[in-house]
């Protein structure tokens, strides 16, 4: 009974141990992002042109041809905002995970020689994502400014989504880094998995088009509040949607919780597999 207990918090105990390690991750974080543009002549200018050329494509397709709008005025200005408001958290979601798929071989060295906190690896990727979200929604504020020559006090609960999302984010990518070590072809298939799970989020399109019969799919989606409440902070000067954003913390509870376990549970047989 005592060797179980003492092996259950022996999984746990590196996950509270994170804090104390600030400076790694840090160090971590930095490297990544220097490791991004290294060489690159516009820098962190990428981090906003990316999403913009991306946005501008879907804004002529759905908002130009298709005539897809969002919010009340419904113009593409409009469009283009409720879009790039939409993709920021999803893009540090999908970056987040499809790095992780091969952190963990990619630092195979620390697997092999050194006693380093691998869950750490995860947590760097994860944050690094996040900061390119941040300068993402600075941008958009700019552009909601001068657009709607107004910004919106309910941009204060910002933080409050974010929190659930780094939980979520976390948790899968802990679970794919594992995965990544054991199946090499994780990456790949994590990809066509994130590119539908994208389609089935309401981003580029508004929920209101959905058909009836699509909507307990779209509802049932735990993204689908999270992008809603970003939008009505941002956007339209209303409170989340706390029903929801409860849905998807629970959601992103649980995840937070087998990604981490599978990785603690996993991590003490990298270093045959790799």
């Amino acid at each position: 009974m005592l060797s179980a207990q003492t092996a259950r918090r022996a999984v746990w105990r590196p996950l509270f141990e994170l804090p104390r390690r600030f400076e790694l991750i840090e160090s971590l974080v930095r490297r990544e992002l220097a490791a991004r543009y290294r060489g690159s002549v516009l820098g962190l200018v990428w981090t906003v042109l990316t999403p913009a050329v991306m946005i501008a494509i879907y804004t002529f397709i759905f908002a130009g041809i298709f005539g897809a709008r969002f919010g009340a005025r419904g113009t593409t200005w409009d469009y283009a905002l409720y879009l790039f408001c939409g993709l920021l958290p999803w893009i540090a979601f999908q970056e987040s995970v499809q790095t992780a798929a091969n952190v963990v071989v990619a630092h195979a060295n620390l697997v092999k020689r050194v006693v380093f906190p691998l869950e750490a690896l995860p947590v760097a990727q994860v944050l690094a994502a996040l900061v390119t979200q941040v300068c993402g929604t600075l941008v958009l504020l700019v552009a909601t400014l001068i657009i709607h020559r107004e910004l919106h006090a309910t941009l204060a609960w910002w933080p409050v989504l974010v929190v659930p999302q780094v939980l979520a984010t976390l948790g899968a990518a802990w679970l794919v880094a594992s995965l990544g070590v054991f199946l090499r072809d994780t990456g790949q298939a994590l990809g066509l998995l994130l590119i539908a799970w994208m389609f089935l989020t309401p981003i580029i399109y508004p929920e209101t088009v959905v058909p009836a019969r699509y909507q307990t799919f779209i509802k049932l989606n735990p993204f689908t509040p999270l992008v809603r409440s970003y939008r009505r902070i941002l956007l339209e000067g209303a409170p989340p949607d706390w029903g929801g954003l409860l849905y998807f913390t629970l959601f992103a509870l649980a995840l937070f919780i087998l990604g981490y376990w599978w990785f603690a549970k996993t991590r003490r047989n990298f270093a045959d597999v790799i």
